[in-house]
């Protein structure tokens, strides 16, 4: 890499990576250090420790992926794809059964997670497959093989089962609607999740009433204005809508498992038996409810760096993997979390602003990949660890302890700076030329 490029790379962007891989990496030593003398951060067969060289190994994967030319990305982006979902499906022929889940490889000294890394492999495919100027993705054919790279990588994963981690590939969707997807498709799907849940609190009954009601009013006002206006959507959307809720009570209680159920009742508080309750609170609610405890005994400005009573007392399962971000709520309180979600905010922000500025339509597309699924794994992590959202168990992004979870975060991010700077290179390149 020569100083020019060097010069070129988005360092804000750089900088707001490595303060949540630091914050993150302080959180997992306070969560995993146990007491007593000799105590040494450079102690390997600790979490805190093997997560330290999971981020010098990260700082060297960030390198090869800057060294490496950024039009390898979109040339072979197919190729890597396949691989990787050739990784996902091989998991069922060499992998390692964890907790019920065929998701991982077995290194001996770790275990890798191929589906960490599909996200990466699934987004270059989508970009290179968006960015021909041949797919035109208002035309149902184009669509059509967009969701096919998608649903692909999900279908695996399912299967091995990790809801969790299929559920992320929804991210895309949205990344399609911004590269002109109908809007009808974002419409249908927030519908019906939200007929789902209306239907599990207030019964199908209801449901119908209050929609049959709604439509009814909207056709009156339109037809009252003078507006053109036929029935036939109107008696469409209500047969949809009796369709939907008439199903979902079957669904919910023949098709979701058992914690799954449990996961939802404690969400949406549907369980109203008491002993029943008590009984969800200690088994599948225990994580949740034991974070939403931690988090609120922070109080405004935390109880202090290696102070936290239920973070040291091991009262949180997993603290350090996906409830990671109940060690900052309890020892650095509302302002310590403020600050984190604020960074990830930050993230965010930046990367829109730097998939918006982008000249090529391949790198844009990526970019705007690479925010949606920091996004989904930022906003439902938390959401999860605070009890606004049912446990589905996926990381938090740079925060999490695991290898697969942070290089392939850093992979996604990375190739992106990649992709931002050489842009920037070959706009300069241009303008010198003109």
């Amino acid at each position: 890499m020569n100083n020019s490029f060097i010069r070129k790379i988005d360092w804000l962007t750089v900088i707001l990576y490595f303060s949540l891989v630091f914050i993150g990496w302080i959180n997992i030593y306070s969560s995993s250090v146990t007491e007593g003398a000799g105590v040494s951060v450079f102690d390997f067969s600790t979490f805190y420790g093997k997560q330290l060289t999971f981020i010098g190994l990260s700082s060297v994967f960030i390198t090869l992926i800057l060294a490496v030319d950024a039009k390898f990305y979109q040339k072979f982006a197919g190729i890597i794809y396949l691989v990787l979902v050739g990784a996902l499906a091989g998991v069922f022929i060499f992998g390692k059964t964890i907790a019920g889940q065929t998701a991982w490889y077995d290194l001996g000294f770790m275990s890798i997670q191929p589906a960490e890394f599909a996200k990466t492999g699934t987004a270059l495919a989508l970009a290179e497959y968006l960015s021909d100027s041949q797919t035109n993705i208002k035309y149902l054919k184009y669509q059509l093989k967009g969701f096919l790279i998608i649903v692909l990588p999900i279908i695996f994963i399912l299967l091995q089962p990790d809801p969790g981690s299929a559920m992320v590939f929804l991210a895309f969707i949205p990344v399609m609607y911004r590269e002109g997807l109908p809007s009808w498709y974002l419409l249908a799907g927030l519908g019906l999740v939200t007929l789902f849940v209306t239907t599990l609190i207030f019964g199908a009954v209801w449901v119908c009433i209050a929609v049959f009601s709604f439509l009814t009013l909207y056709y009156l006002w339109r037809k009252r204005k003078k507006k053109m206006v036929s029935v036939l959507p109107f008696i469409t959307l209500l047969i949809i809508t009796v369709v939907v809720t008439s199903s979902v009570r079957f669904t919910f209680d023949n098709i979701f498992k058992q914690h799954h159920r449990d996961r939802i009742n404690l969400w949406l508080k549907l369980e109203h038996d008491p002993a029943k309750l008590r009984e969800i609170r200690k088994s599948i609610g225990y994580n949740t409810y034991q974070s939403e405890s931690a988090i609120s005994s922070g109080g405004f400005s935390g109880k202090g760096f290696l102070e936290g009573t239920r973070t040291k007392g091991g009262f949180v399962p997993e603290q350090h993997t996906d409830y990671i971000f109940s060690t900052v709520g309890e020892e650095w309180g509302f302002i310590g979390s403020t600050t984190v979600v604020l960074l990830f905010c930050f993230l965010l922000l930046r990367l829109l602003f730097l998939a918006e500025r982008q000249k090529s339509k391949f790198s844009r597309i990526y970019g705007y990949s690479v925010a949606a699924i920091l996004f989904f794994h930022f906003a439902i992590n938390i959401g999860m660890v605070i009890g606004l959202l049912p446990t589905v168990g996926i990381p938090l992004p740079f925060f999490s302890y695991g290898g697969s979870g942070l290089w392939a975060f850093t992979l996604l991010l990375f190739v992106f700076v990649k992709l931002d700077a050489n842009q920037i290179n070959e706009w300069d390149d241009f303008s010198e030329f003109h």
